[in-house]
């Protein structure tokens, strides 16, 4: 099973200039390798049966024989594969010549695509040799033997996926024709290229393959011709790039002297759900379908040719071929939410502004005199409170009108204690410490619990009653709670139901754990006072922990939430996959065993991956009444916004998943 992905290549082959037979040679080579490693799909170079650089020798009849013999041992020699192979060469067509895509499987030409655009501007010349597509009408020619479909309009359905070409200048069109092949259900776009190099060009198509990607959510693999072509004016330094929906997989080193392959799969069930989502993709197909029909309409009475180019286009079946073993080569980001290098200081940066600006916000518009936090000395209760300082900079208010409140329990050890203290002292904040130990052996008294009975009654008295003292405290000062609880404390519910869970604006709803520990991290490297950056990094190191359990003898926390309900970094790579994608247990594991194999066995992802989608379910009517708070990535959880789940759902089918993985 390979679980929507596709592998496709990218291949670039050493060539000779007018010389088919021994590029025919080369690109042979270069295929019979990728079916070796599983390839489905195989893109090369514009024009690369012959070379792009031939200049007037297109105009020569033999020139054209020997690429149509090359083609023929193309066919031949893959007439015993499964692979597709997509090649490029000049294909004589009712009068004209155009530039063509030869699609090619089992010793068949499934299709001709021939180029849309055509550049006639400073080094580039080929009107001088070819037509454009659009210019002829659709119809068949007789190549290599056979009668073949010859159209700018054509998709090729596999089993695993559907894919159009384009070639080299159709992509920097206003409107490249793969944006309609998308919206017609392409799912990876291939485009066989001759693009040159000048100084800069290369960033401008990698922003270029990039924005076309995202926007026709596809995958868009790029092969251009490398070392061989002629440099009596141009250098074609060899590109190959693969991108899926705007981000880059995999690409090739330039200008190296020989041959070069790249290999790599495209989730086409990501770009699927990914499309199904997204509602302005569909109003575009539909707009589309639309105008196609219109289009018929005004051409009653002409030719069919002209009705065939207007109307919506052809899809060809390629041959059905046995499934072939597969194994994931791509990589796998094991922190999705958490960015690396300067991203991550720019993204830190911008959830930072993007949780200061929303409470500034609730602050103005509530009037409110103080705002509240509790300050427990661990990660989230600190990311709020320095999210607190920040609006309140921002809105010119004295800091001292953040409330911290620290509230020591049962469980509370002196390292957190004295981290929460001392941070309100550096920050400038007022400081309350209201101790809740006695409020809840009046409590346990009251309900006939007993006291050395750790169980979750225990625990959800102290995290209610400190809710209750942070929700008076606010009400005496004209103020509101901020909450500190995230995203991945809200996926696993690990949080007590009306207890931290509830607050009148949490500031950290949509941060997930493992970004929480970042951001911390990020401002404490920014922040000029060495104290304050101290503080942060102890903050930072401290095991995690709710701590409702007394400590040890040695003072230490006992109850660390990852040894609970596991590893926050799995979790949050369970819970991406889950909500941004909407993946099955099934692909989520085979993800996590990509990006986590060197770290986690197998036992240990799996068990951990049953007791997110357990806990994920069961804990939704926490997540039903959540208060407001800022959306700040691409993943949230809100019943107002990206989550609207029944609160009693079944989760037997992703359980039943789960206990089957082996």
């Amino acid at each position: 099973m390979n679980h929507g992905f596709v592998k496709v290549a990218a291949a670039i082959p050493s060539v000779k200039v007018a010389d088919p037979q021994y590029n025919v040679q080369q690109i042979e080579s270069l295929v019979i390798q990728a079916e070796g490693k599983g390839v489905e799909i195989i893109c090369l170079p514009e024009l690369s049966l012959t070379a792009y650089s031939c200049g007037d020798l297109f105009g020569q009849q033999l020139l054209l024989d020997e690429a149509e013999m090359a083609l023929i041992n193309l066919m031949n020699t893959t007439r015993s594969l499964n692979i597709i192979s997509i090649v490029g060469l000049p294909v004589p067509y009712r009068g004209a010549l155009l530039n063509c895509a030869a699609v090619v499987q089992r010793g068949k030409i499934l299709g001709l695509v021939p180029k849309t655009f055509l550049p006639n501007y400073r080094e580039f010349y080929e009107k001088r040799w070819f037509q454009s597509g659009a210019d002829v009408p659709e119809g068949t020619v007789l190549i290599c033997g056979q009668q073949v479909t010859v159209s700018t309009n054509m998709l090729f359905s596999t089993p695993s996926c559907t894919f159009g070409v384009e070639i080299c200048e159709d992509l920097w069109a206003p409107v490249p024709p793969s944006s309609k092949l998308a919206l017609q259900g392409a799912d990876i776009i291939f485009n066989l290229s001759a693009d040159n190099d000048l100084v800069g060009k290369y960033t401008y198509l990698q922003n270029l393959l990039a924005q076309q990607s995202a926007r026709c959510i596809c995958g868009y693999v790029y092969s251009s011709c490398g070392f061989g072509e002629s440099t009596q004016d141009l250098v074609f330094s060899g590109k190959g790039l693969i991108y899926e929906n705007g981000i880059l997989l995999a690409e090739t080193k330039r200008h190296q002297l020989t041959e070069q392959m790249l290999e790599t799969e495209i989730d086409v069930d990501r770009l699927r759900g990914q499309r199904r989502l997204n509602t302005t993709f569909a109003a575009c197909a539909t707009q589309l379908n639309n105008l196609t029909i219109s289009q018929f309409n005004n051409f009653k009475g002409q030719s069919n040719s002209q009705i065939v180019k207007s109307s919506n286009c052809q899809i060809i079946d390629t041959e059905r071929v046995p499934a072939r073993p597969f194994s994931l080569t791509r990589a796998i980001d094991a922190h999705p939410f958490v960015p690396t290098g300067a991203r991550l200081d720019e993204r830190c940066q911008e959830i930072f502004d993007i949780q200061t600006e929303g409470l500034a916000k609730r602050i103005k518009h509530t009037g409110a005199e103080t705002v509240v936090v509790g300050i427990s000395g661990g990660l989230d209760s600190t990311l709020a409170l320095l999210v607190c300082v920040s609006a309140f900079d921002r809105l010119g208010l004295n800091r001292r009108g953040i409330v911290g409140i620290t509230m020591p329990g049962f469980g509370t050890t002196d390292r957190t204690y004295t981290n929460a203290v001392n941070l309100m002292k550096l920050l400038g904040i007022t400081i309350r410490e209201i101790s809740i130990k006695e409020a809840c052996i009046q409590h346990f008294n009251d309900i006939d619990h007993d006291i050395e009975k750790h169980d979750t009654t225990y625990e959800n008295s102290q995290a209610r009653e400190r809710t209750q003292i942070l929700m008076d405290a606010a009400n005496q000062m004209k103020g509101f709670v901020v909450g500190t609880g995230d995203l991945s404390e809200l996926a696993l519910g690990w949080a007590t139901y009306n207890g931290d869970h509830m607050s009148m604006y949490g500031v950290n709803a949509s941060v997930p754990k493992t970004l929480v520990r970042h951001l911390v991290n990020w401002v404490a490297e920014h922040t000029k006072d060495e104290s304050t950056k101290q503080t942060l990094l102890d903050i930072v190191d401290t095991p995690i922990s709710p701590e409702l359990i007394p400590a040890d003898e040695q003072g230490n926390i006992t109850q660390k939430t990852e040894d609970l309900v596991g590893p926050y970094e799995l979790h949050d790579f369970f819970l991406y996959y889950l909500l941004r994608w909407g993946f099955r247990p099934a692909k989520i594991y085979l993800l996590a065993r990509q990006a986590f194999g060197q770290k986690y066995d197998d036992a240990t992802i799996r068990k951990w991956l049953k007791t997110f989608c357990r806990r994920f379910f069961a804990q939704q009517f926490k997540r039903s009444c959540l208060p407001d708070g800022p959306k700040v990535g691409s993943c949230s959880l809100s019943p107002r916004g990206d989550w609207r789940m029944p609160s009693d759902a079944s989760s037997s089918a992703w359980l039943k998943e789960c206990d089957e993985l082996g």
